[in-house]
């Protein structure tokens, strides 16, 4: 593919996202920026959630780690529907309850100031670089097919794109973000099953062929054996239920779509279909991570080496493939798709962490409203600014799969908000605090010492259940810290 064909691609499509901006964005609001004025249908709300749910991690390094870790992550994709169970159920009946515009504000109801404070600070740190690191992926992924035939800069690349999304995201907010989530997840639903029916044409495979190829093939293996190993199922499942929780259930950024549906039985219709959707979704991308090794075997294609390791570098196989091996109409689908998904991610994040810092630390309602637009306008370019400067430090240091790096990231910087949540909802103590931001910062210092010595100690290799180790932590801080409870409040009762 030339880089004239995707640069007119990239510019098509973004014409697109700005066209909806403007007509959504019309009479735009603080009410509107932050919670789309609460009237979403939960069908749109939904669908919406799946592009920014997956983003081009799932994208591109789904289907690449399959040579590696084969389908271990499908474990992780079942104990989803526990997660997501445990937020319909416990967690938007207490947001809906409250009224909350900002999920942390419970935290300050149920603890105190500090305590609300820190929980919003580790959302910030945590959607912030989890949105680099997706961005850092479809960043690298144009520089590959685009900029470095032209001789532009990486960071040149990264500052066009978030630029990008700084533009058809900053008057309209979720307002805006719905409908162009909508868009994208369409996009990015047709590209995965484009690539998947092309594939299999090439292989001449029909439908059960394609499905006895991916059943029967060693990468579409699940690990039950080695309780030590990182990939055993029960880890993984116990991992994927409590990175929902964490990820999305205590998560602005997804909590803010599910917040703006007319009501909660709306919002819980939302989480049950978007459940199903989600893991049929996954298996799609698993799938294809198979037919594109067997793919690449059928035609003899060598695929990217990592020179350190020997292994391959799965992050790179979908790219490598779909513009330089695919046909030129897959090749642009395939284009579409990643820009689709990845931005799809990466604009709900930005609106999160806008509205997370304007309502958590800058108390944006005592504003009026003329003022309420302007701190928001400036808080949403200083995290496009951010975003850019997390992502260019990635690029320097990463030496691993793009999925892999964001979920021990989230280990380290969800795990507090798992034990601060935890202790709120399932104790009726109160806490000490001014001592809460110390204990939520001492647990992930803890829990990386654990990581980096267990293996010597016992034998015993972590992988995401880290953040169950560190919500652990938090917990048992706090108990530390605890005291009876002060409060009436009791927001599950």
């Amino acid at each position: 593919m030339s880089p004239t064909l995707i640069l007119s691609l990239i510019a098509g499509y973004f014409v697109v996202l700005v066209i909806i901006s403007l007509l959504t964005s019309r009479k735009a609001t603080s009410e509107s920026f932050f919670i789309a004025n609460r009237n979403a249908p939960w069908y749109m709300v939904a669908f919406a959630m799946i592009g920014t749910s997956l983003s081009g991690v799932t994208f591109i390094s789904i289907p690449g780690m399959v040579a590696t870790q084969s389908w271990s992550y499908m474990a992780v994709v079942l104990g989803y529907i526990v997660g997501y169970l445990v937020i319909g159920t416990v967690l938007m009946p207490m947001y809906y309850r409250l009224r909350l515009v900002s999920i942390y504000t419970y935290l300050e109801q149920r603890f105190g100031f500090w305590s609300y404070k820190t929980g919003a600070f580790f959302f910030l740190i945590s959607r912030a670089v989890g949105a680099a690191f997706r961005l850092f992926l479809v960043a690298g992924v144009l520089q590959l097919a685009v900029f470095d035939g032209l001789g532009v800069p990486f960071a040149v690349t990264v500052s066009i794109s978030i630029l990008l999304i700084y533009l058809y995201t900053f008057r309209g907010g979720l307002k805006t973000i719905l409908w162009t989530d909508t868009f994208q997840t369409m996009a990015m639903l047709v590209c995965v099953a484009v690539s998947i029916y092309l594939m299999a044409d090439e292989l001449n495979l029909g439908f059960a062929g394609l499905v006895k190829t991916v059943k029967e093939s060693a990468m579409s293996q699940i690990y039950f054996s080695d309780p030590k190993d990182d990939k055993f199922f029960w880890k993984q499942f116990a991992s994927g239920a409590f990175i929902t929780i964490v990820m999305t259930g205590l998560d602005q950024d997804l909590m803010q779509k599910n917040l703006s549906c007319r009501n909660l039985q709306d919002a819980q219709k939302n989480m049950f279909w978007f459940t199903i959707a989600i893991v049929i979704v996954n298996v799609f991308f698993l799938s294809l991570g198979v037919l594109l090794y067997q793919f690449a075997a059928a035609k003899g294609i060598a695929l990217p080496i990592n020179a350190t390791t020997g292994k391959v570098i799965g992050d790179n196989v979908f790219p490598l493939l779909a513009t330089n091996h695919f046909s030129l109409f897959a090749g642009i689908v395939f284009i579409l798709g990643i820009i689709a998904v990845t931005y799809a991610s990466a604009d709900s994040a930005l609106t999160a962490l806008t509205t997370s810092f304007c309502v958590d630390m800058l108390d944006i309602k005592q504003y009026e409203e003329k003022k309420q637009t302007r701190m928001r306008q400036l808080t949403h370019f200083g995290f496009s600014l951010l975003l850019i400067v997390i992502i260019l430090i990635f690029r320097a240091i990463n030496d691993q799969s793009v999925i892999t790096a964001v979920f021990k990231a989230a280990g380290y910087t969800y795990g507090p908000l798992l034990g601060l949540y935890s202790f709120g909802l399932f104790t009726s103590r109160g806490l000490h605090d001014r001592l809460v931001p110390y204990v939520c910062v001492a647990a992930p210092l803890v829990t990386w010492f654990i990581n980096a010595n267990s293996k010597a100690w016992w034998g015993y290799e972590f992988g995401f259940e880290i953040l169950i180790l560190n919500g652990l932590l938090t917990f048992v801080g706090l108990l530390a810290i605890s005291r009876a409870r002060v409060l009436e409040l009791n927001p599950v009762a």
